[in-house]
């Protein structure tokens, strides 16, 4: 694939994170991680950038050093399934469609949950996807 294709993939997630740390339903971590990885395939620089980012940078570090989850984050996840749930139940979406949710959430929660919390990394440049892919 093309440098170009992997650099507007990552715009893209790197928008829908943007708009996950926003709404509520909208996940963060998983966008950012993807635009990390696109990044990574297609430009270096914006890579690191996104590394060093205030907010995003950390979620992308844990991430690479240890496949880990701040704490934080994996309670918000886990509350953000619970109310998704919540609000398909009380719209009265059908059994058949409950189950397969309760099914999605319950494997994706024990994902999230089971992850290690992360260990603290100060030095975004040691971590570059881009070097190893």
């Amino acid at each position: 694939m093309s440098r170009a294709f992997y650099f507007i993939a990552g715009l893209i997630a790197l928008a829908f994170g943007a708009l996950g740390a926003l709404l509520p339903l909208l996940p963060t971590t998983p966008f950012v991680l993807l635009a990390a990885f696109c990044f990574a395939k297609s430009s270096p620089r914006v890579h690191r950038w996104l590394l060093a980012h205030g907010y995003f940078g950390p979620l992308v570090r844990n991430w690479q050093a240890s496949g880990a989850i701040a704490r934080h984050h994996k309670i918000a996840a886990a509350l953000t399934m619970a109310l998704a749930f919540a609000i398909s139940l009380m719209a009265g979406v059908g059994l058949f469609v409950l189950g397969i949710q309760a099914i999605v959430l319950l494997v994706a929660g024990t994902f999230v949950v089971t992850r290690p919390d992360p260990e603290t990394i100060s030095d975004p440049a040691r971590l570059d996807w881009g070097r190893d892919l």
